[in-house]
């Protein structure tokens, strides 16, 4: 996984290295909660420079939640399905690199995809291919309207 930098969504900088946060705040919680935990991607255009985030988001069953955030930018030029794409990909490295920390703490796991099921939107192009491959790597999918991680807390940070 490429060095990223990853925060809280007040902005404060985790301090040791992804893996090691995640399984800290699992053990934190879980004897008070029972965790779910969401990842996705969004991303925003803006002039020659895509901006991409990744929200993990965890989710305390009736109590709220808390995200751990990252972003980064670049200058090449995606098409629309290849920009959705790429969001899927940036959010299944992130669920790999930590499924074995979710499935050691038994915590669900559902990848978000920032991708409208009805036909008449324009990110609906990529919505059997980014289905297949997050059900192919074995996550469980959702897409918008139900894609939270992506469509309202990865969103909050590539407005």
């Amino acid at each position: 996984m490429k060095m990223k930098i990853w925060r809280k969504l007040t902005g404060e900088r985790l301090i040791s290295p992804l893996p090691e946060e995640v399984e800290g705040a699992i053990l934190r919680e879980k004897g008070l909660y029972r965790l779910k935990v969401c990842i996705g991607s969004d991303s925003q255009v803006k002039g020659g420079i895509t901006e991409f985030a990744t929200a993990i988001c965890f989710l305390r069953e009736g109590r709220g939640g808390f995200i751990f955030l990252t972003t980064y930018k670049t200058e090449k030029e995606f098409g629309l399905r290849e920009r959705m794409i790429q969001e899927v990909a940036d959010s299944i490295e992130v669920a790999y690199s930590l499924c074995t920390i979710f499935d050691k703490h038994d915590v669900e796991l559902e990848v978000h995809a920032d991708i409208n099921t009805d036909p008449q939107f324009k990110s609906n192009v990529a919505l059997k291919e980014a289905m297949g491959y997050i059900l192919g790597m074995g996550y469980t999918f959702k897409a918008k309207p139900e894609a939270f991680a992506s469509s309202y807390c990865a969103n909050k940070v590539v407005k």
